[in-house]
């Protein structure tokens, strides 16, 4: 009993310090599964905590050979509200999108809790939800990219700037 009480006292006690962070990314009504199973594939392997979708339905794609849906979840919101009303505490909503105010993804500082939205290669996202984020990116260029690429650009890019525990090969699970 009193192991007990000293397990509980010492859990109560402990300050939990995340140095790493977290992030997510997901699609503003996307178009294709496909690109939705490749984006999912490619958060799993660059260490985001869950990918989502805004507005879209999805279902398991066969050419996912990591079984990715096993490993990090996925997240459906009805809309872009219901995003919002879910976005976890002091995370920051983070826009992907060519635009003239949007910062080079090279020089911007990724927050440690972030949220990542892209929008559908031939709508982007709208001026809505840009208002709403709190930091806009962009990749250098004119044109999209595939939405399942630009994702995996800006995953990369995290990687390399923010401390972060990659999975381990999926061969080795």
């Amino acid at each position: 009993m009193a192991t007990s009480l000293n397990n509980f006292i010492h859990l109560c006690s402990m300050k939990t310090i995340n140095k790493e962070g977290y992030c997510a990314i997901g699609v503003f009504r996307g178009k294709t599964e496909h690109n939705l199973g490749t984006l999912w594939r490619s958060a799993y392997v660059l260490g985001a905590a869950y990918i989502f979708t805004v507005d879209n339905k999805y279902k398991k794609q066969s050419s996912d050979v990591l079984r990715t849906w096993s490993r990090i979840p996925m997240f459906h919101y009805k809309s872009f509200e219901d995003l919002l009303s879910n976005i976890p505490y002091d995370c920051r909503l983070i826009g992907v999108e060519i635009d003239e105010k949007a910062t080079f993804l090279h020089e911007f500082e990724h927050p440690k809790r972030a949220i990542y939205i892209l929008g559908a290669e031939d709508d982007g996202l709208p001026k809505e939800v840009l208002e709403k984020c709190h930091f806009v990116v962009k990749i250098p260029g004119n044109t999209s990219l595939n939405v399942a690429v630009t994702g995996s650009i800006v995953l990369h890019d995290r990687v390399t700037k923010v401390q972060t525990t990659l999975p381990p090969n999926h061969k080795e699970v």
